[in-house]
């Protein structure tokens, strides 16, 4: 595992931009492809508008990017809640990826249940027989330490034998689809985007405190491949 540690959120939108294009690089020198998974949230918003901009967005092959999420709000595309929607605001829609080779959750005419069981499909169609899964997945980490949609306490952080699932969320009223931690530890990198006064408390627990993966599921993400935390000073201050 390796930490960065940046000065504030655009230091480490900087830092982080510039390690992705250089990791996408070196991938694509050994294949013809780069999968990754995306992460809803704030910090990444402001990586994505990074990534947009002319600085970057000429330094990667985007037609070689194949676009997945690693978890979903059940609203529509249009409901500014949706993270697929951010990322088409802030990013896709700004750079040449192929629109075959964006996969949003569908969110839509279907049920969360079909829609976990469609994007499990899909999954294994792009994965199975691959030494990993994904080449990268990014993910934020909440307040209370859950990450993608593993939230604490909830059984779908213990789920092996789905690498998708959906569930209802009692407390935001809504269903979540999400991949789940066996799907992302198959992954080649996982990176973790943290910022803010509100996360130190609970970035010390999950990276140096016992291990509590119902109260801190981000701990149960421990990828066969590498694992990086980009995080500011003030989620880094209880690190020191």
């Amino acid at each position: 595992m390796q930490i960065h540690i940046s000065k504030n959120i655009d230091e480490l939108s900087t830092t982080y931009a510039d390690w992705l294009v250089g990791y996408i690089q070196d991938v694509l020198q050994k294949q013809q492809r780069f999968t990754i998974a995306l992460s809803g949230g704030s910090t990444p918003k402001k990586l994505h508008e990074l990534l947009a901009t002319d600085a970057y967005k000429n330094k990667i092959d985007w037609t070689k990017l194949h676009v997945f999420w690693g978890d979903e709000r059940f609203v529509p595309l249009t409901d500014e809640r949706s993270n697929a929607k951010m990322a088409f605001d802030t990013l896709l829609n700004h750079v040449p990826v192929p629109k075959e080779q964006i996969h949003i959750m569908q969110t839509e005419n279907i049920t969360a249940e079909e829609s976990a069981a469609a994007y499990e499909k899909l999954l294994h169609e792009y994965f199975d027989g691959e030494p990993f899964t994904f080449d990268l997945v990014i993910l934020g980490m909440g307040d209370d330490g859950h990450t993608l949609s593993l939230f604490p306490f909830q059984p779908v952080v213990h789920e092996t034998k789905h690498w998708v699932t959906s569930f209802w969320l009692q407390a935001q009223d809504m269903y979540r689809v999400t991949l789940t931690h066996p799907v992302a530890n198959r992954s080649a990198c996982v990176t973790f985007l943290a910022t803010g006064e509100k996360k130190a408390t609970v970035l010390h627990e999950v990276i140096k405190g016992e291990k509590n993966v119902d109260r801190y599921p981000s701990q149960i993400i421990n990828p066969d491949g590498q694992l990086h935390w980009f995080v500011d000073e003030a989620a880094a201050a209880a690190l020191k």
